[in-house]
């Protein structure tokens, strides 16, 4: 048994906090993304689970870039813990250092992923728009077009240091899913195309 939420009880967090469908979609899309890159790692599947359908549980209440903070939040508060915690904190891009959280006006704090789980978790999610399955360059361009060259560059280089660690180009990898994957389990309910 788990110490982490299971699909179903993650699901039911979503709903509670008050996510959109538009949000679960997209959050059970992020899980299969992150399920696929993860495959070959060491990583701890459940963690993975959780921390992927749960990364955006704080837009239920914010849509900018403070989601991660007020999600960390409502995770808190609700007693998930610690690792799912710091995977919601963390999901934003390849992380923010102190630099970006000061011009984001986000509180201090470590918003940078440090382990493999935070690190996969952040990359699928770079890797989804939407609903859709992208390659990281779609991310990295982006940020590059808002001004955000340190996080472009955060990304490239959490997309290299993953993929050397797992043998092959994760985006080749989470292609093979196709860009709208069909959703197994309880997130195939949400829908998928």
């Amino acid at each position: 048994m788990s110490k982490y939420p299971d699909e179903r009880q993650c699901i039911k967090l979503l709903e509670r906090a008050g996510c959109t469908r538009r949000v679960i979609i997209h959050s059970c899309t992020v899980k299969a993304v992150a399920v696929t890159i993860s495959e070959g790692t060491n990583a701890d599947m459940g963690l993975i689970i959780a921390g992927a359908l749960l990364h955006d549980i704080g837009r239920a209440k914010d849509h900018t870039v403070m989601h991660a903070v007020v999600g960390a939040a409502i995770a808190e508060k609700i007693g998930l813990p610690e690792e799912v915690i710091n995977i919601i904190r963390k999901h934003i891009g390849a992380g923010l250092d102190d630099k970006d959280a000061s011009e984001l006006g986000i509180p201090k704090g470590d918003y940078i992923p440090s382990t493999l789980e935070e690190k996969l978790v952040a990359h699928a999610d770079n890797m989804v728009s939407d609903n859709r399955v992208v390659p990281h360059t779609h991310t990295v361009t982006k940020l590059r077009m808002k001004g955000s060259d340190r996080g472009a560059d955060r990304v490239a280089a959490l997309h290299k240091e993953l993929s050397g660690m797992c043998g092959t180009d994760l985006d080749k990898k989470a292609l093979m899913l196709g860009d709208s994957p069909l959703l197994n389990g309880l997130c195939a309910s949400f829908g998928g195309k």
